[in-house]
């Protein structure tokens, strides 16, 4: 019988034309459980020899164990989901929530864990919250409502982070002194004089209603970041007329401003809930005329970094906005690892005073 001229070599491929772990094991001359704790980087293997076997699989085109078949093993995915309230879309307007992104993936991917960018919607068929292949999963963005995200997720046993949101049984929490802070920002206002101030809020239902903030939609919500900040405004200024905006978009600001504007002409100084907010206030007072602030004060909130959309320095409340995504990604991690001493975060901001706000014009 002929012999096969490479039966004293390792075949370059499988027979469905793939290669596998084990043929990586045999070119590096070590065992098959060997090669996966080097491409797991999860046991005791030299750097020889993991440079060995990463050596071989570069030269068998191997590009590393199936996850599929590492989720049948170990019962996980490896995936860690973000759930967005808003549109991804949206979401990545915002810089935010990029800043909110960029934190959490910069903790999970060192784990060895992937990110799966989700939007709270419950009841989609394939793909969402209820079949979505998930280890844990943190929730984030200014949310109106976690409540039916939870109620799904908790049905399926999977370990909860919340981000700026009321505490829940079971759920992991990273927040900051919004309240707190905003009336800081209330404060420096009131200093400057300024006693007709209109608030511009975030999103206060799921239905993103924008419009005038009545006493009535004021009790119907449960959107703990928007309620927070509108809290802290109106312990300095508790008849402060507010208009709720649909996003944090610059739009959103400007729609909101002018109806504020229009409705109160007699309005000195606006905070806005987030900088792209109060960035949309500041257009909405110059295209009528106005100086920000010789006439009108404008105080936003998140320290956003928005490039070449205003050469202000806007005064704001700065937040921790990575490393609040940084702690979401740590108290997950901790979740899957079983951690007893887990704690939830709060977070300090700081109030910076830029050239946004002066003093009240006399009228």
């Amino acid at each position: 019988m002929t012999r096969p001229a490479n039966d004293d070599a390792t075949p370059a491929v499988a027979a469905t034309g793939r290669p596998t772990l084990a043929q990586v094991a045999k070119r590096a001359g070590v065992s098959a459980s060997t090669a996966s704790l080097a491409f797991s980087g999860a046991g005791p293997v030299s750097d020889e020899t993991r440079d060995r076997v990463l050596a071989a699989a570069r030269e068998l085109d191997y590009g590393g164990p199936d996850p599929r078949a590492r989720s049948l093993r170990t019962g996980r995915s490896g995936i860690i989901a973000v759930v967005m309230e808003e549109r991804i879309r949206d979401g990545f307007t915002d810089p935010m929530a990029i800043a909110m992104l960029d934190g959490i993936a910069d903790e999970i991917g060192a784990a060895g864990y992937s990110m799966l960018l989700l939007t709270d919607s419950p009841d989609r068929e394939a793909g969402g919250l209820r079949d979505a292949p998930m280890d844990a999963a943190i929730l984030f963005g200014c949310s109106t409502d976690l409540d039916p995200a939870v109620a799904v997720l908790g049905q399926r046993h999977v370990p909860l982070v919340g981000v700026e949101t009321t505490p829940r049984d079971g759920m992991r929490l990273v927040n900051s002194n919004d309240r707190d802070t905003v009336a800081e920002s209330a404060r420096l206002l009131s200093e400057l004089g300024h006693t007709r101030v209109g608030i511009i809020t975030l999103p206060l239902d799921r239905a993103r209603t924008r419009g005038p903030l009545t006493a009535d939609r004021l009790t119907a919500s449960d959107a703990y970041t928007g309620l927070e900040r509108l809290a802290g405004a109106r312990a300095v200024f508790p008849d402060a007329p507010a208009m709720v905006a649909s996003g944090s978009l610059i739009d959103e600001g400007m729609l909101a401003a002018r109806r504020l504007l229009d409705q109160h002409p007699d309005m000195t100084a606006i905070m806005a809930q987030s900088d792209l907010l109060a960035i949309g206030a500041i257009q909405a007072a110059e295209e009528r005329g106005l100086t920000v602030p010789g006439d009108v004060s404008v105080v936003g909130f998140d320290g956003a970094r928005v490039d070449g959309l205003t050469t202000r320095t806007l005064t704001t409340v700065v937040q921790p906005i990575a490393e609040k995504g940084r702690a979401a990604a740590r108290l997950a991690l901790g979740a899957l690892a079983d951690d007893s001493d887990l704690r939830d975060q709060v977070f300090t901001s700081i109030l910076r005073v830029g050239d946004t706000t002066g003093p009240a014009p006399v009228r």
